[in-house]
Parts: structure tokens; C-alpha cells; sequence
């Protein structure tokens, strides 16, 4: 697959990436201008190979971690920056792509679950739905919602990422607690959304403080979630109420994006040329 293929592939698999384009060489280089594609876990087209193209893409991956459009222009004397020995040099500009789909960690396949399935299907975000109960997913889902099985649903608590948003709505209380005190504990995700009455919220609470769980992480907790204007206690009522909070959560703050390249970096970039008369 080539870059311009791997560019339309991240689309339509809503997995965020990064463009690398050599800009410029000077000297004995790998290449001349070309592009490659970098996702966090997979590379597509070559800038060279080596050294040079490891770096690149660290960079890259780096840059993605932020969720946030940025772009930057950076220069690599190949005998030292990237431990090559072609003695010439390659400058190359990194732009990447967070793709604005929020991503969703659900967990609890009951019919409040599927109901908010019904709705966050037609919209844009990225779901993984977990339950330990196999049975109770549906024969089919939407192309954005990724079915888990896992015995520990607690486990997959480390297969999530800072910038996932998730919900709690399983069949056990015992097991939502876990699940909060593991995701308030091991990450920093910034939404955990947990289904229940103001009693259960106060019981929840009470207890996240005799575990030792700070305000500050306590904050990033929502119970009950939904938005409290929607009153309704059937599923789809509940469904919608949530999806309403979810949606209405900003997906990059902006203060987050980085402006875009100002003519001082892009100059600095590159090296001054010997001009010879």
C-alpha cells in the first residue's frame, strides 16, 4: 500500500496518522522527496529505511499522542541526528492527523447498552463494547463498534488509551466499582460516565474516599450520567440522555491544536547553502 492508499485506509478505518514528507536533501542521501504514512502501530511507503525513517516515525507517533493537528519541520544531518553515514542531511516536515472521532470505551451490554449502541452508530465516533457475556451482544453491529468479549472486563482497562471517553452500564455494582476505581486509578481519561441513582452516586463516592481516591480524580467521574433535563427511564430515554452528554463533550480543546508552521521554523529548518561564484 502505497502513501497515497494508506491516506484513504486511515480514513475510512477513523485511525488518526501522520504524513512525513522529505522537503528537502543535501549530500548523499537515502532518497529524494517522497512521503510515508505512520499510524501508532503501523508504517506505510519508506522516506529511506534506517536509522533516519526510525527517528521520523517516533517523531510522528509522538506528535499523535497529542490528539491535537500539528505540524512541524525538523532537519537530519544523517552522520549524527540519525546515525547514518550517507554524510548528507534530509529535512522533513511532519504533519499530523488526529482523526476527530471520539473514541468510546462501553462497558455492559444490557438494553440501556444496546439502545446507546441505536444511537452513537449514526454518529461519529469509534466504540469498543465489553462484556464478559457473549451472548448478549447482538448478531450485527455498526461498522465504528468493536465487540469484546473478555472474561476481566476490568483488564481491558489497560488496553484503552487517555483519550478514550467510557461509559458504565453493566448488570453489577460490584463491578462497576471496579471498573471506576481501576479507570480513576490507572489512567487519566477525562469522562467516566457511570449509569445509577443519586443514592448509588453518594454510596460511590463515599467509597472512593475511604479508598484514597483524590478529589481532583473523583471530579472525572460523572454519576449519575445523562443529562438531567431528560427524565425517562426506559432504555431508549436513558440512551438518548447519555448520548446527548457524550456528544456534547469537546473531542480536542483549543487550546490543544497547534498553530500552523510560521515562516521563522520553516527557514530555520533549513541549512544555510555554501553559494558558490
Amino acid at each position: 500500500m502505497n502513501w497515497q492508499q494508506a491516506i484513504s485506509w486511515c480514513h475510512q478505518q477513523a485511525d488518526p496518522f501522520a504524513v512525513a514528507t522529505v522537503i528537502g536533501t543535501t549530500g548523499s542521501t537515502p532518497r529524494e522527496v517522497t512521503k510515508m504514512v505512520i499510524t501508532a502501530e503501523k508504517t506505510f511507503d519508506t522516506i529511506g529505511g534506517g536509522q533516519l525513517e526510525f527517528k521520523v516515525i517516533e517523531d510522528a507517533r509522538s506528535m499523535l499522542e497529542s490528539r491535537a493537528p500539528s505540524q512541524k519541520i525538523d532537519h537530519y544531518p544523517l552522520a549524527t541526528k540519525a546515525d547514518q553515514c550517507c554524510g548528507g542531511s534530509v529535512t522533513v516536515l511532519i504533519e499530523s492527523f488526529p482523526i476527530t472521532a471520539m473514541r468510546l470505551a462501553v462497558f455492559g451490554a444490557g438494553h440501556v447498552a444496546s439502545a446507546l449502541m441505536q444511537v452513537l452508530a449514526q454518529c461519529d465516533a469509534r466504540i469498543e463494547w465489553i462484556d464478559s457475556r457473549e451472548d448478549v451482544f447482538p448478531e450485527s453491529v455498526s461498522s465504528n463498534v468493536q465487540l469484546i468479549k473478555s472474561e476481566d472486563p476490568v483488564s481491558y482497562v489497560d488496553e484503552l488509551t487517555d483519550q478514550h471517553r467510557c461509559i458504565i452500564i453493566t448488570h453489577d455494582h460490584a463491578l462497576d466499582y471496579q471498573l471506576v476505581h481501576a479507570l480513576l486509578n490507572q489512567t487519566e481519561i477525562d469522562y467516566v460516565g457511570l449509569i445509577g441513582s443519586n443514592t448509588k452516586a453518594k454510596r460511590f463516592f463515599q467509597r472512593m474516599d475511604k479508598d484514597g481516591i483524590s478529589q481532583e480524580d473523583q471530579q472525572r467521574c460523572v454519576c449519575p450520567i445523562g443529562m438531567p433535563e431528560v427524565k425517562g427511564k426506559l432504555p431508549m430515554e436513558i440512551a438518548v440522555s447519555i448520548a446527548a452528554q457524550i456528544l456534547s463533550l469537546d473531542p480536542v480543546k483549543a487550546s490543544q491544536i497547534k498553530p500552523e508552521l510560521s515562516w521563522k521554523e520553516i527557514r530555520q529548518a533549513f541549512p544555510p547553502r555554501e553559494i558558490k561564484y
